[in-house]
């Protein structure tokens, strides 16, 4: 049981702001960053139960705008792999304790910064072909197992929606659509697995008008606000979140 205080507040209201953001206009590979922020002050599970419903609102409020604008046979590959993915990660889940869950929440939020400066540096290169469907449903597969350990699936999704050079807002309505369908998906095990209470819902349900304002932000920041200085502040927090949470597993 966590306290709904000022610290907590103070943390979870920014993050659940910084999920809508992102979600709303960012292609939401780094809406996790909002989990790895409560890790900080609540338990790992506690979190992850946390985030996920303030998820789904911000995914039905960012549907309308995109609403068709996705690229359908893409997001149909992205499905395929992902629920075997989601049923992958509640069976982990079952054997993980909360240091195993820092460590994986921390070592994904760290591998993302990684990977993005890996590609900026040119040291990873973009695919100059687009990837096959079979590539798709490896990547929905990965991003079924990361989102449900840590929210984190947006990355691999990223991945091969970008090869397949999709317009910026096609790759937005997509990312939007296919979290929908797999936050959809973990509710179910995530209730299952005990992570949902009374007050984890009551702590939900203070904080979805931020999770609303957060995703009206990012729709709109999506037409005007610059990715690059967006994505920035994202990878400052992600490293800095993920430098805290391996090393409270590791200590």
């Amino acid at each position: 049981m966590f306290e709904l205080n000022l610290m907590f507040f103070a943390v979870a209201i920014p993050a659940v702001i910084f999920a809508g953001i992102s979600k709303g206009g960012f292609g939401s590979g780094v809406a996790f960053a909002s989990s790895s922020i409560l890790a900080l002050i609540l338990d790992p599970g506690q979190a992850l139960a946390l985030m996920l419903p303030i998820l789904m609102v911000i995914d039905v409020a960012t549907l309308g705008p995109y609403w068709k604008r996705w690229s359908w046979p893409d997001a149909r590959l992205l499905f395929l792999g992902a629920l075997p993915g989601v049923a992958l990660g509640a069976l982990l889940f079952r054997a993980t304790n909360d240091d195993l869950l820092r460590l994986l929440i921390g070592g994904i939020s760290i591998g993302f910064v990684i990977w993005h400066l890996a590609q900026t540096r040119g040291w990873v290169r973009g695919f100059a072909n687009r990837l096959p469907p079979s590539a798709g449903v490896f990547a929905g597969l990965v991003a079924g197992f990361t989102s449900f350990v840590s929210h984190a699936g947006g990355p691999p999704a990223a991945v091969y929606l970008l090869s397949q050079r999709l317009s910026k807002t096609e790759f937005q309505a997509s990312t939007v659509l296919v979290f929908w369908v797999i936050n959809i998906a973990k509710f179910v095990p995530y209730a299952f697995l005990g992570l949902f209470t009374w007050h984890t819902a009551w702590a939900d349900l203070l904080l979805t008008p931020f999770a609303i304002l957060g995703a009206w932000l990012g729709v709109r920041a999506h037409f005007m606000m610059s990715e690059r200085l967006f994505f920035g502040i994202a990878y400052v927090l992600l490293t800095l979140t993920g430098s805290k949470l391996i090393w409270d597993a590791f200590t």
